[in-house]
């Protein structure tokens, strides 16, 4: 349990409102606040239904556990087995896979609501959480929702009307066009004159969905049309905004509070400008770079942009600074508690979940603006499914192994999977938040990074890798951040992985080598024992003398091990193909107790996290992460022939949303044949040569595995 979840809103009786005393905690301090149980004061809900899954269903399980609250939980078929539904008191099966049918079903959740006899309910964020339409329903059902009112969220949902509000208020805005008019030809005309580049942006948007940028007329078309699709799918609303796309952005957001007794305040700014499809990687607490008076007028604007509709708890408030002259215009207000949450609250020791549901339950705010300080500095990074050196497309499938830094006061890792899980095709595909804090921002950084690198997840692809690249660049350590940041440093970022160093050849040949001969003993009782699933891809010549074949990165790699001359060491040979490249004598290498494999080679001792999952051998050591394939015999290997000349391919598991084309239609090279879906994007599949199509293999609504081909083509 975190230490702010035990320090913040403890009960004693007190005279006055409210008491704070401040404990030292190492280069920081922490800010114990206690609440009065004088009769003013309202009581918490005895019990509340969480409308999410996954890490934020979590997250505000764990505060409402601390605080005495029951929790109920809804879920899916696909997660009959996931961690929110064993941490909450009461779990509720609402539905199918599918969205619509069970996180986005008003009926369904709040009949459970009933049933359960919950008070109130917590959205989370994403499915219903802005949906005005809930919020009002909630409290029609005399439930208290733990957010915003309706009203509010449709005046900030809308972005067209929520900027026309801010102009008003005197918050600054981009310029745009944000009418009704959705004429093609119009907004086109619009697009012009504010001047290209541009942004398409869905009114209702949110996420990056529905979010195109226009660099010349003709591209507007096309990208509009997609923005609707994507749009329509989303928020079930195809209407755009068309503003000025800045060339040089950062994303700069500010956290309001506000209860229902007339008190605002701003718990500061986070800087979330490192971002890939739109969608934020890194987030940081306080932005880098900013004068105090930038700060306060951040802080001020956004509290009267949470005035001007008359906003109640959780809220954030983004803004688009212009990196050169610092300027910052209002883009979009978030009407709940947003992901990146966890990186205001370690740098402002605040509960920003007991905040919301200390407003709900109809109290004031736990503290006024002039009892809120910054102290040290933090990040947070979201770990994410996903393949970055193939366009950031999502995976999907097993938690096989999984390893994670310790967490203390400074390190929190929100999560809703562990070890065994499976990341669905059917939702977001983010696996965890890291959340580091220092004293300062060089002290967080160093600590970020590190924990990164004990952050080991085998069993799909992640960004974990990606995310300390980012963090180790030397651009980012300055604190030059943008939105274009992965763009501009892309050939840094993503380039092609180093060649495997002779050292980490030598331990998983070594490795390979004990559990053939059995020195590793299998337990049958662990499911995930990384060694049950090794295949044998090398033979034993003699019972001294082993050969491992291995593959990097499409280059072969052998390895041979024969005994050392001295008792329990290793002689070891490396060659790249055939040739020759480094030979390690009396290599010593073990297993400790924390299944690490400990290893001795010209006289330096380090340690080595080896998973075997099928045919591939990840590697974890000081060199960082390296993937490896067992060599696979000619005789195993599949030697299936095609069926047509050519045909395109799934990049990822997904749902035919669109097809374009039909057996023998000719196409030129990069028309559209295909749009798919996958957590909740779409992703356009053009030909790659023109041709005749000669089979469409799927139709609309099906769901297709990663690497199966979609369309063929004639010889």
């Amino acid at each position: 349990m975190f230490s702010h979840l035990r320090l913040y809103g403890t009960k004693v009786t007190l005279t006055a409102k409210a008491a704070s005393s401040r404990v030292p905690l190492g280069s920081l301090t922490l800010t114990r606040h206690w609440y009065t149980t004088t009769v003013d004061r309202k009581p918490l809900f005895d019990k509340i239904l969480i409308a999410n899954r996954g890490e934020i269903a979590c997250r505000v399980m764990r505060t409402a556990h601390a605080l005495g609250i029951k929790t109920v939980a809804v879920y899916s078929d696909a997660d009959k087995n996931a961690q929110h539904v064993k941490m909450a008191d009461e779990a509720y099966w609402i539905g199918a896979a599918a969205s619509a049918e069970s996180y986005l079903s008003i009926d369904k959740i709040l009949e459970v609501a009933k049933k359960s006899g919950a008070q109130a309910i917590h959205p989370g964020y994403g499915f219903l959480s802005e949906n005005a339409d809930f919020s009002d329903r909630v409290k029609a059902a005399h439930l208290a929702f733990i957010g915003p009112s309706g009203d509010a969220m449709r005046s900030m949902g809308s972005k067209s009307e929520s900027k026309y509000i801010m102009e008003r208020a005197g918050v600054p805005v981009v310029p745009g066009y944000h009418g009704e008019n959705q004429d093609v030809a119009f907004l086109k005309e619009q697009a012009s004159l504010i001047g290209y580049p541009v942004l398409i942006k869905a009114i209702k948007g949110g996420g990056g969905k529905g979010m195109r940028i226009v660099r010349a007329p003709d591209e507007f078309e096309q990208m509009l049309s997609s923005s609707k699709q994507e749009s329509i799918k989303s928020f079930g609303d195809d209407k755009v905004l068309i503003e000025k796309y800045l060339e040089r952005p950062r994303h700069v957001e500010v956290q309001v509070f506000a209860d229902q007794h007339n008190n605002v305040v701003h718990l500061f700014e986070r800087d979330c400008s490192v971002q890939r499809r739109h969608q934020k990687v890194i987030e940081e607490a306080p932005a880098p770079g900013l004068s105090e008076e930038t700060r306060a007028d951040l802080g001020a604007k956004a509290v009267a942009a949470a005035r001007a509709v008359g906003y109640e708890n959780a809220g954030t408030v983004e803004f688009i600074m212009d990196n050169i002259d610092k300027k910052f215009y209002f883009m979009e207000m978030n009407t709940r508690l947003q992901v990146e949450h966890p990186v205001t609250e370690m740098v402002t020791n605040t509960d920003l979940v007991q905040w919301q549901i200390e407003v709900a339950s109809g109290n004031p705010l736990p503290m006024r603006q002039n009892e809120l300080a910054l102290t040290g500095h933090a990040f947070e990074a979201r770990v994410y499914a996903e393949n970055p050196t193939n366009n950031f497309l999502p995976d999907t499938g097993p938690l096989f192994s999984v390893r994670t830094p310790p967490t203390s006061e400074d390190l929190r890792l929100e999560t809703g999977f562990v070890q065994g899980d499976q990341i669905s095709v059917h939702y977001d595909p983010m696996i965890s938040k890291l959340v580091v804090r220092g004293s300062d921002r060089d002290d967080a950084l160093r600590r970020f990074t590190r924990a990164l690198e004990q952050y080991q997840v085998v069993g799909l692809n992640t960004n974990i890798d990606f995310i300390k690249k980012v963090a180790e660049h030397p651009e980012f350590i300055k604190g030059e951040v943008e939105t274009g940041f992965i763009q501009d440093f892309e050939k840094d970022l993503l380039g092609s992985p180093p060649q495997p160093h002779p050292t980490t050849l030598a331990v998983v040949a070594g490795a390979l080598r004990h559990q053939e001969n059995n020195t590793i003993k299998k337990n049958d009782k662990d499911p995930y024992n990384p060694w049950a699933n090794a295949k044998n891809a090398f033979r034993i010549n003699t019972k001294d003398s082993t050969k491992v074949s291995l593959s990097v990165d499409k280059t072969d790699y052998n390895v041979f091990i024969t005994e050392g001359h001295s008792e329990n060491t290793l002689n070891v040979d490396i060659h790249q193909g055939t040739e020759p490249i480094k030979s390690y004598e009396n290599v010593q290498i073990s297993l400790d107790q924390e299944d690490q494999w400990v290893a001795t080679l010209e006289n330096k001792v380090f340690k080595s996290n080896v998973v075997v999952h099928n045919e591939k051998v990840t590697v974890f050591d000081q060199h960082g992460r390296t993937d490896m394939r067992l060599a696979v015999p000619f005789y195993l290997s599949s030697n299936e022939s095609v069926g047509a000349a050519g045909s395109v391919k799934t990049p990822m598991p997904c749902k035919i949303s669109q097809v374009m084309v039909k057996a023998g239609q000719k196409i030129e090279k990069d028309a559209v044949l295909v749009v798919l879906e996958a957590m909740k994007m779409e992703h356009v599949i053009r030909a790659p040569v023109a041709g005749v199509v000669d089979q469409v293999l799927y139709n609309v609504g099906d769901l297709v595995e990663e690497n199966k081909s979609l369309v063929t083509f004639c010889e």
